[in-house]
């Protein structure tokens, strides 16, 4: 990318306006061309100065930023980065934005001083800038965040025996999870699921996907639990990554306090690598849109396990990086598009 990355920064604090700033001026990418306290700040500051990345304070005083979001997304959209505070609250609000359209939301960690609170936010903007605002609405069409139930379809079945499913994803992924198993049946194989996120963040996505597809059982993993058909188990984030352990015919999972693997805690590549020495040809491995290149070398062990594999294509993804070093390696079978995921996984036999 040839030019600077044009950032309009927006947050009620003046101090948390500072702060972003400064954790800027690590990356020669990015200039800061304006500041702004609230949304009509921003909305005047977005048509003066037209920037690439806005950054948005999730929960700021008189106002609703996610109204504030959807008019981002719907009249002009640009790529937005949610900074959002470590709260229920605060992640609840934050998985409702990325459903809307968000790029990506970067948790306001308390206490971690004057260096440490906006760390590694100055890459995400850059990752955002090269993304493709608005395209989870131009593939798909408008999409309201949802309120109600997923209807699948009762006709849906699988045709292969799978004795599991292993999912990795990170940024564009909560989407992106919802449609590949909103139309999975109640009989399917268990599901696991690595999606990168803060530890108060997983929780209120399997808390929403478990409202949201009611023939499924979606929870958080716990330690030692025997995996189902029907159930769908996501990697709790915080200090543990989560494996799957016993046998094929009966695997269970296994949350290890371990350090970072390719850069994540829960990692995808340490899941895959778990379903491949415990499953191995009985299993199915799916990786989808996210930075980085988490889960290429553990979905490459599955392939060579005999699994079937699958990675999402670029059209479809958010940002194209961790489904298209899978693809380098060779550890996709198939690469297809998101809307056709859930139907070519459920139709492998």
């Amino acid at each position: 990318m040839g030019e600077r990355v044009k950032v309009l920064v927006v947050d009620d604090s003046r101090t948390a306006r500072e702060l972003i700033r400064r954790s800027f001026l690590k990356y020669p990418e990015i200039e800061v061309i304006g500041q702004a306290s609230n949304p009509l700040e921003a909305r005047d500051l977005i048509i003066k100065d037209q920037p690439d990345v806005i950054t948005l304070d999730i929960e700021m005083p008189g106002m609703n930023g996610l109204q504030f979001l959807e008019k981002i997304m719907r009249l002009r959209p640009i790529p937005v980065v949610m900074v959002s505070s470590m709260t229920t609250r605060g992640a609840n609000t934050a998985i409702t934005a990325l459903q809307m359209g968000a790029f990506e939301c970067f948790p306001k960690l308390s206490g971690a001083g004057e260096d440490g609170a906006f760390a590694g936010l100055g890459q995400i903007v850059i990752e955002a800038a090269r993304s493709q605002p608005g395209l989870r609405r131009s593939v798909s069409g408008p999409r309201p965040v949802r309120t109600s139930t997923v209807m699948a379809d009762r006709n849906a079945t699988w045709r292969g025996q799978f004795g599991l499913v292993g999912i990795g994803s990170s940024t564009g992924g909560v989407e992106a999870v919802e449609e590949v198993i909103k139309d999975f049946p109640a009989e399917s194989p268990p599901v696991v699921i690595c999606q990168h996120m803060p530890a108060l963040y997983t929780s209120s996505f399997a808390t929403r996907l478990d409202s949201l597809i009611p023939q499924l059982s979606i929870a958080e993993a716990q330690d030692g639990e025997v995996l189902l058909p029907g159930m769908v188990r996501i990697a709790p984030g915080g200090k543990c990554h989560l494996t799957v352990e016993g046998t094929a015919a009966q695997p269970m999972t296994r949350l290890r306090a371990a350090p970072l693997v390719s850069g994540h805690r829960p990692s995808v590549d340490v899941l895959f690598h778990s379903i491949a020495k415990t499953v191995g040809k009985g299993a199915l491995g799916i990786i989808l849109t996210g930075m980085g290149q988490d889960g290429a070398e553990g979905l490459l062990a599955m392939r060579k396990n005999g699994a079937r594999t699958i990675a999402q294509d670029r059209a479809s993804s958010v940002v194209y990086g961790m489904p298209r070093v899978a693809a380098e390696f060779g550890a996709a079978e198939q690469i297809v598009s998101l809307a056709e995921i859930s139907a070519t996984a459920m139709d492998l036999h």
